[in-house]
């Protein structure tokens, strides 16, 4: 009798994202012949390099919901402008019932957070940074407070280019596209004229001078 061979398998796809469960909560259906229950699953996701999202999936088994959960973060990604390793200065971040204030941290800080807070601070690429809750203790309220408030952070080139709009698009001129020579020769020009126009003056003083002698 010949054994079946077992199938080689396959190899397992690694990913740069940083996935974490936040919450599960399990719902309860009551029906005429008794309760069904449901999962749902808040999940973070990030690859540490400024971009994260959350996610909540639903099903009726935890590891369907874990799954939804993730392809949804993944899809609602958003990018965070970071200062380094920290944000660039501290936000207040509020929707629904919760409210989180971020402020930025020296190096060697650490996370100071928990919860919902750190899995997304964490899923961002955030190593130093303080935090405080100071609303509502719902999982789900906290990570969209969390997600409002980096949603706010602006760099120093952000904010320079919205107060001289003028400004950023003459740096973003390509110098290149000037004549070198063309640029020497208008400032040789400006110096002789410069010139000129000092020796005009101080032939004037000399005239004046010997009138008054």
């Amino acid at each position: 009798m010949n054994r079946p061979r077992n199938k080689p398998k396959e190899p397992e796809v690694e990913d740069d994202f940083f996935d974490k469960v936040i919450h599960i909560n399990r719902c309860a259906k009551v029906v005429k012949g008794g309760r069904r229950f449901s999962f749902a699953a808040l999940v973070v996701s990030g690859d540490q390099q400024g971009n994260v999202g959350i996610g909540y999936g639903k099903a009726k088994q935890v590891p369907e919901a874990i799954r939804k959960g993730t392809e949804q973060a993944r899809k609602r990604m958003k990018a965070i402008p970071l200062s380094g390793d920290t944000i660039s200065h501290a936000v207040l971040g509020q929707a629904d019932g919760g409210k989180v204030l971020l402020r930025p941290a020296s190096q060697g800080t650490g996370v100071i957070a928990g919860g919902g807070v750190r899995a997304v601070l964490e899923a961002a690429g955030i190593k130093n940074i303080l935090s405080k809750s100071l609303g509502s203790n719902n999982q789900l309220a906290i990570v969209n407070a969390t997600m409002a408030g980096l949603a706010q952070l602006r760099t120093a080139t952000m904010i320079n280019a919205i107060r001289n709009p003028d400004a950023s698009k003459d740096e973003t001129a390509n110098p290149e596209d000037e004549n070198p020579t063309e640029s020497m020769e208008a400032s040789e020009s400006s110096e002789s004229e410069d010139a000129a126009i000092v020796e005009e003056e101080v032939g004037k003083e000399q005239e004046g001078q010997s009138d008054e002698a």
